[in-house]
Formats: structure tokens, sequence, C-alpha cells
């Protein structure tokens, strides 16, 4: 069993496409990574402004000063410190740009000309304590993460499509009047797919992880969320997360999008007797979800948001409200992965065993 497994493995990974795929997508994971510090820009708006790397280095400095709980003394001595020099000519304070610091700080509690709004933490935040820090460089990662990880799904489809599909211009009639081709050869198939989207999925969370941290270090990663520039959607998630435990939840649901769509991929890869129908069914059912236009309000929206689409994009999924054990309803994330990668496996099996060859 294991040689067959380590078969139809070898023959995922020597098809063309999804090589080539692997390699256009490690570069535009390479550009998108290099993209967050280039970008990066920082000033304490007296003297001091950098660009990519010394901006990192200057808004963690700029942080540091300030780290720990946030109160209310920290508040108002953020708005004297960032305190506008020149004239705004109109614009709004709140959405002046000086270090990641102050954004939050004058977006929270800055009227338009700079000034105290006169909002408290607890008026803003309630009874939590926010933990602030320098929290810019792994909320830019999570961005970013988002558009690797679709890409990765995409490039999965593209991977597993053919596992059945491509069998079924002649070599399925081979594989199906062997003495194990319906048992234990298409379980290889399965078994295979699975382990090489995994692996995959694996390879390039190690990958952006170990950059992100050579890049922005461990600071922030003990931050809260919720005190961050407001360009920042993870500031919608209503829940006092840390930017670790956000990672972790990214993380996790990404490998459940992993095996919920490996499942359903093999299932349209056997039901199809094309590559290219199979590949085209398979990217329209990953991707329905996201034309649906249904509010936050209708009963349907939490089985929307629990679609494998969205547990890449997962600002929807984790804004859900938290079920009354605590947990948030992110978590039913696992359990469908396993469903839909069980269902999806055992009946492309019986499906590709069960039609008729000449």
């Amino acid at each position: 069993m294991r040689r067959m497994i380590t078969f139809e493995f070898r023959k995922i990974f020597t098809r063309r496409i999804p090589v080539l795929g692997m390699g256009i997508l490690l570069l535009f994971n390479l550009l998108f990574l290099s993209s967050v510090w280039r970008s990066m820009y920082a000033t304490d708006g007296r003297e001091a402004e950098a660009t990519g790397m010394q901006a990192i280095t200057l808004d963690k400095r700029i942080a540091e000063k300030y780290e720990g709980v946030l109160t209310d003394k920290k508040v108002k001595q953020m708005l004297e410190d960032f305190r506008p020099t020149t004239d705004l000519h109109g614009m709004n304070a709140a959405y002046l740009y000086q270090n990641s610091t102050q954004s939050a700080a004058y977006a929270r509690f800055s009227d338009i000309d700079g000034n105290w709004n006169g909002l408290t933490v607890r008026d803003v935040y309630g009874d939590e304590k926010i933990q602030i820090g320098y929290v810019y460089g792994w909320l830019s990662v999570s961005q970013e993460l988002v558009r690797i990880f679709f890409m990765l799904m995409l490039l999965e489809i593209l991977m597993v499509a053919p596992v059945f599909s491509g069998e079924y211009g002649g070599a399925d009639s081979l594989i199906l009047t062997t003495r194990y081709g319906k048992t234990r050869g298409t379980a290889a198939k399965v078994a295979a797919a699975f382990l090489a989207a995994f692996l995959l999925t694996l390879f390039f969370v190690v990958f952006d992880l170990t950059a992100a941290f050579a890049v922005f270090g461990s600071e922030g990663l003990d931050c809260s969320i919720r005190f961050a520039p407001s360009e920042f959607t993870e500031y919608y998630i209503p829940f006092n997360l840390t930017c670790g435990q956000l990672l972790g939840y990214q993380i996790l649901l990404i490998f459940t999008c992993t095996f919920a769509v490996t499942g359903m991929t093999l299932f349209v890869s056997a039901a199809c007797r094309s590559q290219i129908a199979a590949l085209a069914v398979s990217l329209a059912v990953f991707a329905a979800p996201m034309i649906c236009n249904i509010s936050e309000g209708d009963p349907l929206y939490r089985m929307i948001v629990l679609t494998p689409v969205y547990q890449v994009q997962f600002i929807s999924l984790m804004s859900v409200d938290q079920m009354k054990n605590g947990l948030l309803y992110a978590v039913w994330a696992l359990p469908e992965a396993f469903v839909l990668a069980a269902v999806g496996g055992g009946c492309s099996r019986k499906i590709f065993a069960g039609h008729q060859v000449s």
C-alpha cells in the first residue's frame, strides 16, 4: 500500500502544470512578502523618518514607549506626542498617518483637529484590557497571507482535479481490472491527494512564518488586534484577540480549507470524465459562495461563511458571534472539513471504482 501511495504521490508532483504553478506561487509569495516590508513608512512627527526595514525599527521603538495595557493616560500622552505640527488643510486628523501607534490612537480617540474626542478607553473597548505594542508588522503579514493562501487553494484544486478524471482516457481500464485496483488503488489515490495537499500547505505556512519572524521578530504577537491602524480589516473582529491568536486561527482555517477543498475536488474529479471539466467545476464550487449576496442577519449567512473560500479569507468567519460556551464560531470549520474530506474521499473512490470500463 505504501508503494502505491508513493507512486500516486509522485504522479501528482510530476505533472507539468502543478509544478509550474508551484514555481509561480513561490515567486508571488516572495514578491508579496517583500512588498510588506518595502512599503513600510514611519515618522515620529518631529525629526526621525524612515522607510523599509528602518521604518520597522523606528515604528517598534515608538511603540515600545507605550507598550503594556492601554490607559486613558497613555491615550492623552499619544495625542499630545503626535499632535500635528502643520496645517492639515481640512483633512480629518483621524486619517493622518505618522506611525502605527499614532494611527491607532487617532483613529479612535481624536477629533477632526487632532484633539481628544472625549472618549475613554472604557467607552471604546468596554471592560477589556487592551495590550498594545507593535502590531503593524504581523497584521500586514496576516493580510498578505490571505492572498497567498487563496492562490494556494487554486493551485491545490489544479493539482487534485486530474487525480481521477485524468485516468478516464484509458488508464481506468488498466487500473480497475487489476487485483487491487478498485480497493487499494483508489484508496492510494485519495491518500496521495490529501498528503500532497497537506504537505504543500505546510510548506507555505512554514516558509511564510519563517520569513515573517526574520523580518518582524516576535514583537506584537501578544498584543491586541483591536488597537491597530484602521486600515486593517482585522479590527472588525469583535473579540480581544492577540496577533498570535489571530495567526493561530488563520493557520488552522487554512488547513481545514485544504482538507475540505481536497475532498470536494476529489469528488468532482471522479464524477467528471474530463480533466478540464473537473477543474472548471471544482473552481466554480470553490468560488460560488463569494457571489451570494446574503446579509449577516440572514440565518444562511452562518452556513455561507463556513465554506472553504471564506475560511481562506477568514475575517467574516472570525467576526461571527461567539457560541454560548465561549468558543469562536470559526471552530465549526474543523468538523465541517472532516465531513467534506471523508465524504469527498469516500464517494470519489466509489464513483471511480463503480463506473463501467471497456
